[in-house]
C-alpha cells in the first residue's frame, strides 16, 4: 500500500539536492533590507511608468508579417499535428516503457508544429522541446507529488510562473531547471494569489491570512491554523532549504515585495475612483515584483541591471495578463486600464499599440544582459508579442474592425481560426486530461532519480531529456 507522506516528508524530499550559488560580496553587501523594500519598488514603478508614457501608440508595431496563404499553410499544419496528438491521447498505453515512447512522439510532434507553423529555427525549437517543455513536465510531476489534490488548472497556472523563472536562469548565467525554490514559489500562486482573489473567501479571512503569511515570509514559524496554511508554510520551507535567509536576504525581500504589491492591488477591486496613473502603478508593482522574485529565486541575487530587467519583464506580463483577462475582469467588476477603457466604450486599439511599443523597450533591455543566447532572447520576445496578439484575437469585440484586421496579419493564424480551435480545445478537456496524466503519472517511479536530489552541474532539464 502506498504510504501517505506528511508535510515534513514532502519538504525534506525536495531539500536533498545541494545547491549553493556563490554570491560575490563585491556585488551585494550582506545587509539587503533596504534593497527590495518599498523605496526600491517605488523607484522601479516610476521608471517603468516613464518608459510606458514615452511609448507612442505606433501603428508600425502591427506591420504585416503573414499573408492569407501563410495563414492557410500554418492552419493546415496546426490541424495535422492536433490530429496526431488526439490519436496518441486516445491510444495512450499502460506500460511505463510504452508511455515513454508515446511522450517522445508527442514532443516530436510539437517540435514539428513549432518549426512549420511558427517559423522557429532549429535552435529555438530545441529550447522549447529540450528545455521549457521538459521543465513543465518536471514541474507538474513534482507539484502532483507535493499535493495530489492540486487541480490541473492550478498546476498549469503555477507552471507558467515556473517557465518564467526557467527563462530567467540562462539570462542570469545559471543552468535552466526546476529547483526546490522555483517549485515552492510557483506553487504559492494557487495557494495564495487565488485565495486572496476568491470571491468566496470573506475579506476578514483574507486579511488574517495575509498578515500571517507576511510573518511567515519574515521567518516566523507560527503553527499553521489549517491545511491551507500548512501547505503554504511547507512551500516557504522549500525556499528556505535552498536559500538560507542569512546568506540570501534578497530572496525574501523580493517575496515580501510581491506580497505587499498583492495586498495593495486589492485596492484595484474596491476603489473605482483610481486614476489611470494609479492603476498603472498598481499593475506595475504587482507584475514587476512577481518576476523580480522569480529572478531572485533563479540565482539568489541580482545585479542592478538584472533586477531592473526582471522588473520590466514582470510589468509587461502583468499588462499582458490584464489584456487577456479583460472579458472576465469586466464580468467580475475588476478594474484595470483595459476594463476602464472598455467600460467607457473606447476601443482598446491605442492601449495595445502602446503595449506593443512597451514590449519592444523591455526586449531591448533584456538583450543588453550579458548572459543568455540570442535565440533565447528572440524566443522570449516572440512569446510576449504572442501573448498580446492572441489576446486581441480572443477579445476582438473590444477593438475597432480596422485594427483587428491589421493585427491579424501579425498572427501566424487567422483570429477566427484561433477562436474556433480554442473553443474546440475547451470542449475536449477530458482528452487533454489524459495527455496531462500521460506526462506526469510516472512521478513516483522517477522519484528516486529526481534531478532535485542529484549533485553536480547537470541541469534537471538535461536529466529529464
Amino acid at each position: 500500500m502506498r504510504r501517505v507522506r506528511s508535510q515534513k516528508d514532502r519538504c525534506s524530499r525536495f531539500d536533498r539536492r545541494p545547491w549553493n550559488p556563490r554570491t560575490p560580496q563585491s556585488v551585494f553587501p550582506c545587509s539587503m533590507k533596504e534593497r527590495y523594500e518599498g523605496r526600491w519598488v517605488d523607484s522601479q514603478v516610476t521608471r517603468c511608468a516613464e518608459i510606458w508614457n514615452s511609448c507612442a501608440a505606433n501603428p508600425a508595431s502591427l506591420d504585416p508579417q503573414y499573408s492569407r496563404r501563410d495563414h492557410e499553410a500554418r492552419e493546415i499544419a496546426y490541424d495535422a499535428e492536433m490530429r496526431a496528438v488526439e490519436w496518441e491521447a486516445r491510444h495512450a498505453p499502460r506500460s511505463r516503457a510504452a508511455r515513454a515512447e508515446t511522450q517522445k512522439r508527442l514532443i516530436a510532434s510539437f517540435a514539428q508544429f513549432a518549426a512549420n507553423a511558427l517559423d522557429l529555427e532549429p535552435e529555438s525549437t530545441a529550447l522549447l522541446t529540450g528545455d521549457f517543455l521538459p521543465a513543465g513536465i518536471e514541474f507538474a510531476r513534482r507539484a502532483r507529488e507535493f499535493d495530489g489534490s492540486l487541480s490541473q488548472t492550478d498546476t498549469i497556472q503555477a507552471c507558467r510562473n515556473a517557465w518564467t523563472a526557467c527563462g530567467l536562469q540562462p539570462l542570469l548565467g545559471v543552468p535552466s531547471g526546476i529547483t526546490p525554490s522555483i517549485l515552492g514559489y510557483s506553487l504559492l500562486y494557487p495557494y495564495t494569489d487565488n485565495y486572496l482573489d476568491s470571491e468566496a473567501v470573506p475579506l476578514e479571512a483574507k486579511l488574517a491570512f495575509s498578515d500571517r503569511f507576511r510573518e511567515r515570509l519574515r521567518g516566523s514559524i507560527a503553527t499553521p491554523l489549517n491545511r491551507h496554511e500548512a501547505q503554504v508554510w511547507a512551500l516557504v520551507a522549500l525556499i528556505e532549504g535552498q536559500y538560507p535567509r542569512e546568506q540570501f536576504p534578497a530572496v525574501f525581500d523580493c517575496m515580501l515585495a510581491i506580497h505587499q504589491a498583492q495586498e495593495d492591488s486589492i485596492a484595484q477591486q474596491r476603489n473605482r475612483s483610481l486614476s489611470d496613473a494609479a492603476l498603472l502603478r498598481l499593475s506595475f508593482a504587482k507584475g514587476g515584483t512577481s518576476v523580480l522574485a522569480d529572478a531572485a529565486l533563479a540565482r539568489g541575487w541580482m545585479t542592478e541591471e538584472e533586477g531592473e530587467a526582471a522588473f520590466e519583464w514582470g510589468a509587461l506580463l502583468q499588462l499582458g495578463d490584464d489584456l487577456q483577462d479583460v472579458r472576465d475582469d469586466l464580468k467580475r467588476g475588476s478594474l484595470t486600464l483595459f476594463t476602464r477603457a472598455a467600460e467607457q466604450g473606447e476601443p482598446l486599439d491605442r492601449g495595445v499599440l502602446r503595449l506593443l511599443s512597451f514590449c519592444e523597450q523591455v526586449a531591448a533591455r533584456m538583450r543588453r544582459l550579458s548572459n543568455g543566447s540570442d535565440r533565447l532572447k528572440d524566443l522570449l520576445e516572440m512569446s510576449w508579442r504572442s501573448l498580446i496578439i492572441s489576446a486581441i484575437a480572443d477579445a476582438h469585440e473590444y477593438f475597432s474592425p480596422t485594427f483587428s484586421m491589421r493585427a491579424e496579419y501579425c498572427s501566424p493564424f487567422r483570429f477566427e481560426f484561433l477562436r474556433a480551435r480554442r473553443k474546440r480545445l475547451a470542449s475536449r478537456q477530458g482528452l487533454y486530461t489524459v495527455l496531462f496524466d500521460l506526462f506526469v503519472e510516472n512521478a513516483d517511479e522517477d522519484a528516486s532519480e529526481s534531478p532535485m536530489q542529484r549533485e553536480g552541474s547537470k541541469s534537471c532539464i538535461e536529466a529529464v531529456v
